[in-house]
């Protein structure tokens, strides 16, 4: 673990980096009713059970498109599969990569931007970007929970004001992992390097939920966030891997 002091230049801008946060802004209708729960049927056949329990562990719901986004030497996935394309609601769910395949573990309910998904965000939309990213650095208001990602604490990541739905949005970085969308690797989520430029959005991150939608980011319950810190492992690339269901099944 690392421990990175934030340029104190940083700290009043910190609010104006991220894709979430913010002043109350009129919520637009949205639908958010989950698809019925579908029950598959099991097969007769001992033949077909046993190549269904041979067969290697999937990402659940990740198409091949996707899926060759993904570095090769990467071991860990944050999957976050959000529920439609003008949805603010998604799942997100830790996956390890064995000699069996990807192997499932921990799996949260998390909110993510007011209008869905994007894939081509830009500053403003509303829209979390679809893709696969690097996840290299974390931080957040509160002290290190025992992260093996580069950690930066300070008081930049104070967050006030209301979200869409009038709910605080107080303590919603007390811990954050950046997204490495249209940002520079390495660096505090604090930095303000946009490669892609500033109208391409920037400051997506990983944090704690507050309660409602999102400006771009994706938000977990603070319990969720610190089991997810703890358990991200610099040595195995994690990467996220976000979208609507229909986009990361391509």
């Amino acid at each position: 673990m690392i421990t990175r002091t934030p340029r104190v230049a940083l700290l009043a801008a910190s609010l104006l980096l991220t894709g979430c946060g913010g002043g109350v802004v009129a919520a637009t209708g949205h639908t958010d009713a989950p698809a019925p729960a579908v029950t598959p049927t099991p097969s007769s056949s001992p033949s077909a059970r046993m190549s269904a329990e041979a067969a290697p562990a999937r990402l659940s719901g990740v198409g091949p498109r996707t899926l060759a986004l993904i570095p090769a030497r990467t071991r860990q996935v944050v999957l976050v599969t959000g529920r439609g394309a003008n949805s603010p609601r998604s799942t997100v769910a830790l996956y390890e990569r064995t000699g069996q395949g990807w192997q499932p573990g921990a799996s949260w309910p998390a909110h993510n931007a007011l209008k869905g998904w994007s894939d081509h965000h830009t500053a403003g939309d509303l829209r979390s970007p679809t893709g696969v990213y690097t996840l290299t650095d974390a931080g957040g208001l509160l002290r290190d929970p025992g992260t093996r990602l580069t950690y930066d604490r300070g008081t930049g990541f104070s967050s006030s004001g209301t979200g869409f739905e009038g709910e605080p949005l107080a303590g919603s970085f007390d811990y954050v992992i950046a997204i490495n969308y249209n940002r520079k690797p390495g660096t505090s989520p604090l930095d303000w390097t946009r490669p892609l430029g500033a109208g391409r959005g920037g400051g997506i991150w990983l944090h704690v939920d507050h309660g409602g939608p999102t400006h771009g980011c994706v938000s977990l319950a603070e319990a969720h966030m610190r089991e997810l810190l703890v358990k991200l492992d610099p040595a195995r690339h994690p990467v996220v891997v976000m979208g609507d269901a229909a986009s990361l099944a391509r």
